[in-house]
């Protein structure tokens, strides 16, 4: 019996090991030690990052300073709210030289005519900018419960079309995946996608090329000190040459 004994003893402490190993992966990947992708510089040359209020007050110089091009800085959401920081954030970025875009964040709960009036109200409208972002996630109770896709079309029209006159440039969508696949896929062709994927390489369910993606939500820089301690991570599909056109 000692040989079974024994035998046991190894497989608990086999198992005991990889439990071990797992734990301080998944502590290394919460705490954004670990990115699950890490797409290459020569492959993404162009790259940047998208922030709100809860990075707090940010040194856009010392932010810029590590490789990054552009920012979407979030403006709005729904038909109401406005980010305390984007005005400052606007200004930053621009003085530090990257291609700024202004985002809104889509609400399910109000009209798209008084979220677009919201996003005008906010955004003033530069040549340099980049175009206006709308994104579309699933929030709240809409996780377990998503809206009708028809009715969140029909929103998503009036607010493209809104923002498209206002700013003179067609929206880009944001998506995660599971938005992209219930109110984006095979729809919108004039919109440019951004989309959000930190697990592998994006690829669309309907074979669309993408734009932007956004490839880590927990990305580490210096250059903040908000509440949130994690910055969201992107890249441009391009050579730098495509995005300086693209920007214009």
């Amino acid at each position: 019996m000692k040989w079974m004994r024994e035998r046991t003893k190894r497989f608990f402490c086999g198992a005991l090991a990889l439990l071990s190993l797992m734990g301080m992966a998944w502590l290394l990947l919460d705490n954004g030690v670990i990115l699950l992708n890490q797409p290459s510089d020569s492959a993404y040359p162009v790259r940047g990052v998208d922030v709100s209020k809860y990075q707090g007050e940010i040194d856009w110089d010392e932010l810029t300073a590590q490789n990054l091009c552009f920012a979407f800085i979030k403006a709005t959401e729904g038909s109401a709210t406005v980010d305390e920081c984007f005005a400052a954030n606007v200004a930053g970025a621009r003085e530090s030289g990257l291609s700024v875009g202004a985002y809104h964040f889509f609400s399910f709960d109000s009209p798209a005519e008084t979220q677009a009036d919201n996003y005008i109200r906010v955004v003033e409208e530069l040549d340099d900018m980049l175009p206006p972002v709308i994104d579309v996630e699933l929030y709240g109770k809409w996780k377990k419960n998503p809206p009708e896709a028809s009715t969140v079309r029909a929103e998503l029209n009036t607010l493209i079309a809104r923002l498209k006159a206002h700013c003179g440039k067609t929206p880009i969508l944001y998506a995660t995946g599971r938005s992209y696949a219930l109110y984006i896929s095979g729809q919108y062709p004039d919109c440019d996608i951004w989309i959000r994927n930190v697990y592998t390489k994006p690829e669309l369910p309907d074979g669309r090329a993408w734009t932007f993606w956004q490839y880590a939500d927990r990305g580490q820089l210096p250059g903040y000190d908000g509440e949130e301690r994690f910055i969201d991570l992107n890249v441009f599909c391009g050579t730098e040459a495509e995005f300086l056109q693209y920007a214009r």
